[in-house]
């Protein structure tokens, strides 16, 4: 079987290479974590690379890539804060709520690409779009000065 992936491999980046990139096939090991949290299903990937450095995104219950981190105890911390994250937020009333929000974000994000990729879009257009991403900027600022904060293990990395 690995004689198979390794002649794949080879096919892959000769095609690739063909296409004008330049391929770095890195011997690696993927994993795929689950928990059950309180019958919400929340999910990891991750990577070890040869170097030794590991790159996490979680799976479920949205897609989001997190982090690349150099030791494997700093991404075991993450996964465990996530989790915890995960647990005060499903006892919120929200949480589906924060789901739905979540995963409508991430196909806006896919549709945004698959405009910009096929379409020539006017000036005018994509200033609009910006605007509605400012819009939801503030929005995102109001609340948060609003809001109860419930989580002071960590720092939030982007608010």
């Amino acid at each position: 079987m690995r004689k198979y992936i390794n002649a794949e491999v080879m096919q892959h980046s000769m095609k690739l290479q063909q296409m004008g990139a330049k391929v770095n096939v890195v011997n690696s090991k993927l994993c795929y974590v689950s928990f059950d949290v309180c019958g919400f299903a929340v999910a990891y990937a991750y990577n070890v690379n040869a170097k030794g450095k590991y790159f996490l995104e979680r799976i479920k219950p949205y897609p989001l890539p997190l982090k690349v981190f150099e030791r494997e105890e700093d991404l075991i911390d993450i996964i465990r804060i996530d989790l915890e994250q995960f647990k005060n937020a499903i006892r919120s009333h929200n949480i589906n709520d924060f789901i739905d929000i979540s995963r409508h974000l991430s196909m806006q994000l896919k549709r945004f690409e698959d405009l910009f990729l096929y379409y020539n879009i006017p000036e005018d257009e994509i200033k609009a779009l910006i605007s509605h991403l400012e819009k939801i900027d503030d929005d995102i600022e109001r609340i948060k000065g609003t809001a109860e904060r419930l989580y002071f293990v960590k720092e939030p990395e982007n608010l």
